[in-house]
């Protein structure tokens, strides 16, 4: 089968930083689907595994952790889907990658994909829904519906991949207040489009920014993306016994002493959890997608497609690569067909 795939770490623009190639069809365990990759889209854990993560000499890694497809093939014990049926979803972090024409997944991390999206359409929502939706939900516990009137959400770097859709559940679902972060006026004008009550720039101090819009604190915090620069501001932003929760790596240390004199809680967010333990709640993932595409059919969420790249291959995934690493990326970047 055709797949894309590296074989040392390299820079996004070296021709050999992600490579045609072709590998040997997988075969499926149990509880796997074996699907025809239709559509990828592309995300900020793909870009740091390419960079730090390099494969056993002679092996070649294949990333990907967002799909459209349709199911070719059931494991023995599969009971949730059968061949034929169009499902999304993200996959697991200690398994191949999705950039290839046939994958393998774990049918309780499934979802079957919204009819009323094109595969490209729904390859852009899997990881960063999941990761959206148990930030919002699960970490800071925030109660869907009226349950959160009177408090607020301050996401930093609202116009990204899980920013985009975060905006939109927190808008759609719950009480709160929605402050989203932009810094350019294509991904400000964005950001309101999904649905923040206001956009403020995290390139200025962020209380200026709030103060500017005429709130002094928030109840919650989402930082998706630079939390170490913006991590004094952040506490400053909360309110006493505020909650705050990240999905990023930070390149320095954080001193969770700070948010001491205020109780502020920490909550940490990485939706391939669940599939790395193999936890006996995995299925919430297949269930939580399946929910987004209700929602979806319903007209609550939208994609969050940005851009799309073209046909599945090395040269267009290093161009998505590099976009995502130069930081101006608007919602996500899909690839279509091979």
């Amino acid at each position: 089968m055709k797949a894309i795939a590296y074989y040392q770490s390299l820079p996004a623009d070296h021709p050999e930083a992600l490579q045609d190639v072709q590998l040997p069809e997988p075969t499926p365990g149990p509880r796997d689907l074996l699907v025809e990759v239709r559509a990828i889209s592309v995300n900020p854990v793909d870009t740091k595994i390419r960079r730090n993560v390099a494969p056993e000499p002679g092996t070649a890694k294949v990333l990907g952790w967002d799909v459209a497809g349709v199911v070719k093939a059931v494991g023995s014990a599969v009971s949730l889907f059968q061949p034929g049926d169009p499902v999304f979803y993200a996959g697991a972090l200690d398994r191949a990658g999705a950039n290839s024409e046939l994958h393998l997944v774990d049918e309780r991390i499934v979802g079957k994909m919204p009819q009323s999206l094109s595969f490209a359409e729904a390859a852009a929502l899997p990881l960063t829904a999941i990761t959206a939706w148990e930030l919002l939900f699960e970490r800071l516990q925030v109660g869907e519906g009226s349950a959160s009137a009177g408090q607020s959400l301050l996401i930093v770097g609202a116009a990204g991949g899980v920013g985009s859709i975060l905006t939109q559940l927190a808008r759609r679902l719950t009480g709160l207040t929605v402050i989203g972060t932009a810094s350019r006026p294509q991904t400000q004008a964005w950001v309101r489009e999904l649905g923040a009550h206001h956009v403020i720039d995290h390139s200025k101090p962020l209380s200026e920014e709030l103060a500017r819009i005429g709130i002094g604190q928030v109840t919650h915090v989402a930082s998706l993306t630079q939390t170490d620069q913006h991590f004094d501001q952040l506490i400053e932003a909360l309110q006493p016994q505020g909650q705050l929760a990240l999905i990023d790596d930070p390149l320095q240390p954080l001193d969770v002493m700070k948010l001491k004199r205020k109780s502020l809680s920490l909550h940490w967010e990485l939706m391939f959890t669940r599939s790395l333990y193999q936890t006996a709640d995995m299925i919430e993932q297949h269930r939580l997608l399946q929910r987004v595409a209700e929602l979806v059919e319903g007209g609550v969420l939208k994609t969050t497609l940005g851009e799309h790249f073209g046909r599945i291959d090395a040269a267009n995934l290093r161009r998505a690569h590099a976009l995502l690493e130069s930081g101006s990326a608007k919602g996500k970047i899909v690839l279509e067909g091979f």
